[in-house]
């Protein structure tokens, strides 16, 4: 399409291929992707979630469809561009974040299998960006200078609001504060994320003072956008965070335990204590956390070792939102 880059990215490969003198392979998994990634977005944002749909195609199609099409094709390992390294044990492939820890994408691998990665290697996971672009340049490669690929792959430059009316029915609603009182309206629970504080078209609201207001919680039940004041309010933290399942990369660590995890990309290592429950797992934070967003991923690390994450179901906040 015109958004998607992906012409522009096979076009680039194609070149890549030509000046190394090695034969391009072409395989279309856009099936697997609808079924396995893209239905699963669709739903978590009509459950009012905010899904990452990284994550989920690297389980489901680069290192379990694609890497299935390379063994079939004779391949013994495939190789891939993530900025991450693979530590092969006799028992088991670890997975460790990458030396530029600017780039790291060990988050987005977190749900792929230790078995899946037996078969891959990650080169890039001990170099700079800046080395990598040097000896791309110095291999004469088209992609020396490629900009870095932001958000989400299949929506491109477009706007994401555009993007998701074609596929879901919005259903507009009121804005409220923690008082229940109506301050304008939002166009569909499914365009806003916690956090957020642009394109609520709240200024101005009589008797409350200057300060910016911040999406708090999306009440799904009275299709209500709940709002506060503040970029620090207590409304937008949370003390613990739950999840269904978590997705292992080895062997569990043994519960309860303190580990480091990341709710988010880029993230710092916040200190948890992990336990599991009778519906699930249950992270408790040793600082609350602002802005924790059912639909993301929650990642454990211990030191440098990437152990896997699950899908956050739900928090629990610092104050009630009403």
């Amino acid at each position: 399409s015109e958004y998607c880059t992906a012409r522009e990215d096979l076009e680039d490969a194609r070149q890549v291929c030509d000046r190394l003198g090695i034969k391009l392979h072409e395989a279309n998994f856009a099936a697997e992707y609808w079924d396995n990634v893209f239905a699963h977005f669709l739903s978590e944002y009509q459950q009012g979630r905010t899904p990452n749909p990284d994550i989920l195609c690297n389980r489901e199609i680069k290192f379990k469809v694609f890497l299935e099409y390379a063994q079939v094709l004779g391949a013994e390992l495939i190789a891939t561009g993530h900025y991450a390294r693979l530590v092969h044990g006799e028992n088991e492939t670890r997975l460790l974040k990458a030396v530029d820890g600017n780039k790291d994408q060990s988050y987005f691998l977190q749900s792929v299998a230790g078995s899946q990665f037996r078969h891959c290697l990650f080169p890039l996971g001990e170099l700079e960006k800046t080395e990598v672009r040097r000896i791309a340049e110095a291999h004469d490669l088209v992609t020396f200078d490629k900009k870095d690929s932001t958000g989400i792959c299949f929506i491109g430059e477009r706007r994401f609001k555009d993007f998701l009316e074609q596929y879901l029915p919005a259903q507009p609603g009121d804005i409220r504060d923690l008082d229940n009182h109506i301050l304008g309206q939002h166009q569909g629970l499914m365009y806003y994320t916690l956090g957020q504080r642009q394109g609520l078209g709240i200024g101005g609201v009589q008797k409350a003072a200057e300060a910016p207001w911040y999406v708090v919680e999306k009440d799904l039940t009275g299709n209500i956008l709940r709002v506060a004041q503040g970029n620090s309010h207590d409304a937008l933290y949370c003390r613990a965070l739950a999840c269904a399942n978590i997705q292992w990369v080895n062997d569990p660590p043994v519960l309860p335990c303190q580990l480091a995890v990341k709710v988010r990309y880029r993230q710092a290592d916040q200190v948890a204590m992990l336990a599991a429950t009778d519906a699930g797992y249950s992270v408790v934070f040793d600082t609350p956390q602002r802005a924790v967003t059912p639909g993301q991923w929650v990642c454990f690390y211990q030191a440098d070792v990437c152990l896997g994450g699950g899908i956050i179901d739900s928090t629990t906040p610092l104050a009630p939102s009403h």
